[in-house]
């Protein structure tokens, strides 16, 4: 196998990220990998472990318990796990960078994204620009920010809201829009339909979207992040929906997290961000497949 130099760009943006967390004085937690109940979520596939367990698709249940638990400020850098997900941008397993603040919301944890990516660059070496396939993208200027509704009006077939109403906003997202987001900038694409955001809080003035922002680098959606939802009962209600829809399009049933729905019963106001961290090695190193930036793909095994 030939020596891959990204793997040393890699383990300088992971050390970079946790500089930056312990330098903000986050406590660093490892929360298990197999885990009895996944959330529900309608379009993500969890792998099972064993007949009764799961591989987590993300620390978040059980780092929003440590949140409810009285910890306040917490981040991990875990591998995470989905069935079938494989492309120039997904993989099965991959490293997720995860982070909880209580007493905040979705307008801190876009900052404190901007602050960490522009942090991370520093200790790199790299300057307030980078090239990613051409291009350069400026990193130096107040990031983008633009609603879900603005950004399918200026460059979609159709509107948010129609889009969700036909059941093809992911693929309107994918193919119409996020082409054109984050190639001079940084875009936050914020504010998305309530439907999904099944874990985020809703809008206080305007119930019809929630509380959840992704950021676009290049085209490619890197992070995901929310104020959360701190209503149990709700919180319920959202995750039986979601039961519902998996077994209406033939997917496999799973367990409701009792425990999670419990605890979060004290869970105060908090915001989270689950960053992508193979997707930001590709766009800081100017790669166009995922599979360049690991150490070994599956098919390598």
């Amino acid at each position: 196998m030939l020596l891959n130099k990204k793997l040393y760009i890699r383990a300088e943006i992971i050390r970079a990220a946790r500089s930056f967390f312990l330098k903000e004085n986050y406590l660093e937690v490892e929360t298990p990998i197999i885990i009895p109940a996944p959330a529900p979520e309608a379009n993500i596939e969890a792998v099972c472990a064993d007949t009764d367990n799961f591989l987590h698709t993300s620390p978040e249940l059980c780092m929003k318990r440590l949140i409810s638990s009285g910890f306040d400020r917490i981040f991990q850098l875990c591998k995470c796990f989905r069935q079938g997900e494989k492309g120039d941008l997904h993989l099965s397993e991959f490293t997720m960078l995860e982070w909880y603040c209580s007493g905040t919301d979705y307008n801190y944890m876009m900052k404190n994204t901007e602050d960490l990516i522009r942090f991370i660059i520093k200790k790199i070496g790299k300057n307030s620009s980078i090239s990613f396939h051409g291009r350069e993208i400026d990193l130096s200027k107040n990031w983008e920010k633009m609603t879900v509704a603005h950004a399918f009006d200026k460059y979609a077939s159709m509107g948010s809201k129609k889009a969700v109403e036909d059941n093809c906003f992911e693929e309107v997202l994918c193919f119409e829009v996020e082409p054109y987001l984050g190639f001079k900038r940084p875009v936050f694409l914020y504010d998305y339909p309530a439907r999904l955001g099944s874990l985020a809080r809703l809008k206080e003035n305007n119930r019809q979207v929630a509380e959840r922002f992704e950021l676009y680098i290049a085209g490619i959606e890197l992070c995901n992040g929310f104020s959360e939802l701190t209503c149990a009962k709700e919180q319920r209600k959202r995750f039986e929906k979601e039961m519902k829809l998996r077994l209406n399009s033939g997917k496999k049933e799973y367990p409701m997290p009792d425990k999670f729905l419990k605890d979060i019963e004290t869970l105060p106001d908090t915001s989270g961000n689950a960053l992508g961290m193979d997707r930001l090695v590709m766009i800081l190193t100017d790669t166009l497949s995922i599979d360049d930036v690991v150490s070994f793909t599956m098919g390598q095994l």
